[in-house]
């Protein structure tokens, strides 16, 4: 457990996951469970708390502030 105000091991290990480029259709899924060992489902549970801390914005600004962005266009169009 990440003392508060840091980011526990998972949480990097998440947002370095998600800065990857992935070239073929399931590799990302694959590398989820081989490499975090949870499921799809609980690894976008826990990118989308990310985005809500600072923490992860002062670690990776550049990859939460395109992801916010997105998360508010997916919103939007709603």
């Amino acid at each position: 457990m990440a003392e508060p105000g840091r980011l526990d091991e998972r949480e990097l290990a998440v947002l370095a996951l998600e800065g990857r480029q992935w070239r073929t259709a399931g590799a990302k899924e694959r590398a989820i469970r081989e490499e975090l060992g949870i499921s799809s489902t609980r690894y976008y549970q826990v990118l989308n708390g990310l985005l809500d801390r600072e923490e992860a914005l002062a670690q990776a600004p550049v990859l939460v502030n395109r992801l916010r962005r997105l998360r508010e266009e997916k919103r939007a169009a709603r």
